[in-house]
């Protein structure tokens, strides 16, 4: 049972912003391991994705959130808003990520989106990509005129030691309370939705702008053989590897795009499936076999009842 002790700190913190400020990179940097998508591509993120890093006698609950949206109405941009409002109720801290010397339009959306009586903490990423540093101090002079902020926090996601100082930030805005998760756990999605998460990843970073962000895949077979004896192996000999088979669809709107996914010869989708079987080898430490359809289906993004059977609610 989780618990954590008598000084036990615990406490939820979403993490939001505009899309492509580095949500997904700072979530898995804070938690330790990848547990949720990158690419360069607007909205990688659609779903409420929770991430758990427990240090000492702090649980830290990380909540990311798709990037708010505020260019396209369709559907599928409406209901990730949504997801981002439903983030916000109940939290006991809000991660505002902008680009550090970057403060437009955008993020002024998401700031009206913070919740009164919740404290913030404006974290400045990509600090790294800053060429002048001696132009941040009089661009973090003047954040405090569009929110009160608790702390103003310029770093990188990719340097260890400005997360570690971030989590030291947030520590004590957590309630003290037992710890709500085990001490080893990483997140609350399981192996199918990640799995899925990796292939479109894949696919993102393989078609670049060649592919609208409005494509999916969906997971249609998950199963992992059980065929494989459950007695310890005599001493001297390992375990057969664990083995899993994966069948997705990836989903687009256009028989365009259909031949951009699959690309000249099937060359592009046997490389994003064998990118995608790597990387699920090593997060499930097992032998995976993963098997790629493409299909085409039309204004996906924008009907309701096609969103709910992708669950993108």
């Amino acid at each position: 049972m989780a618990q954590g002790g008598a000084d036990a700190r615990c406490g939820t913190v979403a993490i939001v912003g505009r899309p492509n400020v580095g949500k997904s990179t700072l979530l898995n940097a804070l938690v330790g391991q990848k547990i949720s998508i990158t690419s360069r591509k607007a909205q990688t993120t659609r779903h409420r994705i929770v991430g758990v890093r427990t240090r000492g006698v702090a649980q830290f609950v990380f909540v990311d959130t798709p990037g708010f949206q505020t260019r396209h109405g369709q559907a599928l941009n409406r209901n990730l808003n949504r997801a981002v409002r439903s983030s916000l109720a109940d939290v006991d801290l809000v991660l505002l990520v902008v680009e550090a010397g970057r403060f437009g339009a955008d993020d002024a959306r998401v700031v009206e989106l913070l919740p009164p009586g919740t404290p913030a903490v404006l974290v400045a990423n990509k600090l790294d990509t800053v060429r002048r540093r001696e132009d941040l101090l009089p661009w973090l002079q003047k954040l405090p005129e569009q929110h009160a902020f608790a702390e103003y926090v310029p770093m990188s996601a990719e340097r260890a030691a400005d997360v570690e100082r971030l989590l030291d930030i947030i520590e004590p805005h957590l309630p003290q309370q037992p710890w709500i998760h085990e001490a080893d756990a990483l997140t609350d999605r399981n192996e199918r939705f990640l799995a899925g998460e990796i292939v479109r990843e894949k696919l993102f970073r393989l078609t670049g702008d060649e592919l609208p962000y409005t494509s999916t895949v969906v997971v249609d077979r998950f199963e992992e053989d059980d065929s494989a004896p459950a007695h310890t192996p005599p001493r001297g000999q390992t375990a057969a590897p664990r083995r899993v088979y994966i069948a997705a669809t990836i989903v687009v709107e256009r028989d365009s795009h259909k031949g951009i996914v699959i690309g000249q010869g099937g060359e592009r989708l046997k490389r994003i499936g064998t990118e995608a079987r790597h990387e699920l080898q090593r997060l499930l430490d097992a032998q995976v076999v993963l098997a790629l359809w493409v299909q085409v289906r039309s204004g996906w993004a924008d009907d309701e009842k096609l969103l709910r059977s992708y669950g993108l609610e």
